[in-house]
């Protein structure tokens, strides 16, 4: 028996599967927002998303750490579920632009 199927981690992968969907589509939404913003086409700029996108960046290059990285898979498991906690954030800040996109051009695909 493989150490994933002893401790259930293939059946938790799966049973999250909306958290990485979120993910995906904040990551996907964030530079066309970002690009809105720089060309003045969406107000109000949507501060915090930018910040939690900085918060995200930064942990993931900056040195520290709250388990160092070269303590093997707990060290990059750390970074892996903080920096999607943190993405997943940036997806619910995004709702506003979602709804004006789809306002802007209504053919768009629900993002």
């Amino acid at each position: 028996m493989s150490l994933l199927t002893r401790w259930g981690w293939l059946s938790r992968l799966k049973s999250r599967t909306w958290a990485f969907k979120r993910m995906a589509r904040g990551l996907r939404l964030f530079i066309p927002m970002t690009n809105d913003v720089l060309r003045g086409r969406f107000r109000p700029v949507p501060w915090k998303a930018f910040a939690i996108m900085v918060a995200a960046v930064g942990y993931l290059l900056l040195p520290f750490d709250l388990i160092p990285d070269f303590i093997v898979l707990f060290g990059v498991l750390d970074d892996v579920v903080i920096v999607g906690w943190l993405l997943n954030r940036i997806d619910a800040q995004l709702e506003p632009y979602r709804a004006w996109r789809l306002d802007k051009d209504p053919t768009t695909h629900r993002l």
